[in-house]
């Protein structure tokens, strides 16, 4: 199960990665169609416009490598009874896995939330081992099991 929710993940930065390469090509070729239309103020503000999505692209993609560098510290293989990056977790609420936030996975009428390290409910379990208890959301709720 470890196997195919990091394969998810992979395959969500994947696909982030080709949208992220697809938008700043459209955006070269909008800068190249601004430098061929008409002067003046127009002109510049359309390539200002551009110019602005082309640094936002660029933070996107300096995040995208951010959130590749996480996964390639995952190790599915060695097993651990604390709660850890790559642990997969099940408690009374749900059911995580924690590496990147890249949605719901849904394998066999069972549902798995990959989420960040980073995110709250996250902090809470990471550290604590089968049959601990927390408190998210005013609820108190129990690790059920670590993998």
């Amino acid at each position: 199960m470890k196997k195919a929710l990091l394969e998810f993940c992979w395959s969500y930065v994947d696909d982030r990665t080709a949208r992220l390469k697809k938008q700043g090509d459209e955006l070269q070729e909008s800068l190249g169609s601004e430098t061929k239309s008409s002067a003046g103020d127009k002109h510049e503000t359309g390539r200002a416009m551009v110019q602005l999505e082309q640094e936002k692209l660029g933070q996107q993609v300096q995040e995208l490598s951010a959130t590749r560098s996480i996964l390639n510290k995952i190790n599915i293989d060695s097993p651990s009874n604390k709660i850890r990056l790559g642990s997969l977790v099940k408690t009374s609420i749900a059911d995580y896995f924690i590496a990147i936030s890249a949605g719901a996975f849904k394998h066999n009428n069972r549902e798995v939330y990959c989420i960040s390290a980073n995110a709250p409910i996250a902090r809470l379990l990471l550290g604590k081992e089968k049959g601990a208890c927390f408190i998210f959301n005013g609820k108190e709720h129990s690790i059920l099991g670590v993998d």
